[in-house]
């Protein structure tokens, strides 16, 4: 092979390369586009409702489709499509801070148990909040609340993740939405870093001084099970031990 002939064939080489990485980068980000509609949407849609919410043909949808079905992240039921159970376990994978998540489990429980809230664990995303755990209370179906909504910094757990406050909690008095009252405070790490807000939200009426209070508790449960380390997720056991 003459030197000619190598350099152009590493010259196609080295230009092939980018573009197979700048078309699977294009796949990647159309299936995360699709994901992301079925999300929004909230239950099912279909080719069409996908194809004009992503700005992606038609076509294409199809085949990004067929692959996510095939992979577990979306289901097909007849002509319309739902996010799918894999895509949801790759979810709960997502920690937001070491063990956070576990350790917040059963305080949650209990503050919605002792108030009557809905209460929410929210952390903070590229200037969002986002709740990572939530236990729906007696605002249902009014507000609803669920894992995974984002929502802007103007809440009280907003203010609550932003602020380098020390002991006072942030009140709602239906400055968000009409008939609706918050409390939430920060949730801290055990070196004092804001990990999280805790958030209980109550009907208009409610007094807010108590519900501070058992927000403050629960979040205090947290940071003492987040310093025993007692918040991280166990190894799950092989299926030769659950034999045994």
């Amino acid at each position: 092979m003459d030197t000619g002939t190598a350099r152009r064939t590493n010259g196609v080489a080295e230009t092939a390369a980018p573009a197979r990485q700048e078309r699977g980068r294009g796949v990647l980000e159309g299936a995360f586009a699709l994901l992301d509609a079925l999300r929004r949407n909230g239950d099912e849609a279909g080719v069409t409702e996908l194809a004009l919410a992503c700005g992606v043909p038609k076509g294409s949808v199809h085949r990004l489709l067929d692959q996510l079905v095939g992979v577990g992240a979306v289901e097909r039921r007849g002509n319309r499509y739902r996010v799918g159970p894999q895509l949801y376990r790759l979810g709960q994978a997502w920690e937001p801070h070491p063990g956070l998540r576990p350790a917040a489990r059963l305080p949650l429980q209990r503050l919605r148990a002792t108030t009557g809230a809905s209460v929410v664990l929210a952390v903070l995303r590229e200037d969002m909040a986002i709740t990572v755990s939530s236990v729906p209370g007696d605002l249902e179906p009014l507000l609803p609340i669920r894992d995974g909504i984002a929502f802007h910094l103007d809440t009280a757990a907003g203010k609550a993740l932003r602020g380098p406050r020390r002991g006072g909690a942030v009140f709602d008095r239906e400055d968000v939405m009409e008939g609706v009252c918050c409390a939430s405070l920060p949730v801290r790490a055990p070196d004092g870093r804001t990990v999280a807000a805790l958030a209980g939200m109550v009907p208009a009426g409610r007094g807010l001084d108590a519900l501070a209070q058992a927000v403050a508790e629960a979040g205090a449960a947290i940071t003492r099970t987040l310093a025993r380390g007692g918040g991280r997720r166990s190894p799950v056991p092989s299926a030769a031990a659950l034999v045994l």
